[in-house]
C-alpha cells in the first residue's frame, strides 16, 4: 500500500492498492476511485462495536475497499479544512484521538471507543468521556482541523492546553484537567474554567483550530430565524 498527501488547507489523500490489499473508512468517506475495487459496507465487528464507534463520533457502518486485481487508487478528503496525519503503527501500538478524527486505515488496524476514566477529565476535557482509539499493526490516517504541532514530553514534563486544542496523544501520557486560578482569569481571560494537563512521557499532537471554534465564528454570520 502506498499513499500520497497533497494540498494545504484542504488536503487530499491518495491510496494506491495492489491486488488483495484492503482499506476501510467511515461511511461516505471516499471521494473518488479507479480500478477493480470491491466495496463492502457493514458494522465491522458487530452491532455493539458499531454503536461504540458511533458514540466516539464515527458512523455506525464502515466501508471496506478491496483491490480485486491489478492496481487501484482511492482518494479520501477531510470533512473540514485541516491536516491529514499518517501513522505506521506497530503491533499493539495505540493512539488516543479526539472524536471524529479517524479517516481510514489498513484492514489490520482496529478502531474502537476509549473511555476517559477520570470524572473531571471526562466532564471538562473538551471532548467528553468517549474518545477514539486506534491500534496497530498497520497504516492509519487521521484528519485534524487546522494545523498540527507535535511535542515529545519527557517523564514528568507537563503541558497545559486549552482542552479543545488536544488532537491526540499516546496512551503513556497522563491526561487530567485543572481549574484556572484567579477570579479575573476565569471571568475575563477567555480560557474558561479548566485547562487540560498532559504529563509525560509520551508524544502529544495539538491543533491550531478546534472545529468548535470555527463553528462559533461562522455562527455569527449565519441568518437566525425568529419564531
Amino acid at each position: 500500500m502506498r499513499y500520497y498527501i497533497t494540498g494545504t488547507t484542504m488536503q487530499t489523500l491518495d491510496i494506491r492498492l495492489e491486488a488483495g490489499e484492503t482499506v476501510y473508512t467511515e461511511s461516505g468517506g471516499m471521494a473518488w476511485m479507479t480500478g477493480d475495487i470491491v466495496m463492502k459496507t457493514d458494522t465491522r465487528g458487530g452491532l455493539l462495536q458499531g454503536l461504540g464507534r458511533r458514540l466516539a463520533g464515527e458512523s455506525l457502518f464502515l466501508t471496506t475497499y478491496r483491490c480485486n486485481s491489478g492496481q487501484a487508487m482511492i482518494v479520501f478528503t477531510p470533512e473540514s479544512p485541516g491536516t491529514i496525519l499518517a501513522f505506521e503503527l506497530a503491533p499493539n501500538q495505540s493512539l488516543i484521538c479526539q472524536k471524529d478524527a479517524f479517516m481510514c486505515a489498513a484492514d489490520s488496524v482496529s478502531l474502537e471507543m476509549h473511555f476517559r476514566k477520570r470524572l473531571g477529565a471526562g466532564l471538562f476535557g473538551g471532548e467528553g468521556f468517549v474518545l477514539q482509539k486506534v491500534t496497530g499493526p498497520g497504516l492509519v490516517f487521521l484528519e485534524i482541523a487546522g494545523e498540527v504541532r507535535d511535542y515529545a514530553l519527557e517523564a514528568g514534563q507537563v503541558m497545559k492546553v486549552d482542552p479543545g486544542h488536544l488532537a491526540l496523544y499516546e496512551p503513556a501520557v497522563d491526561y487530567n484537567v485543572q481549574t484556572v486560578q484567579g477570579v479575573k482569569n476565569v471571568l475575563f481571560g477567555g480560557e474558561g474554567l479548566f485547562l487540560a494537563t498532559l504529563t509525560g512521557p509520551g508524544r502529544i499532537w495539538l491543533q491550531s483550530m478546534p472545529l468548535s471554534n470555527l463553528a462559533s465564528k461562522l455562527s455569527r454570520y449565519l441568518p437566525s430565524t425568529k419564531g
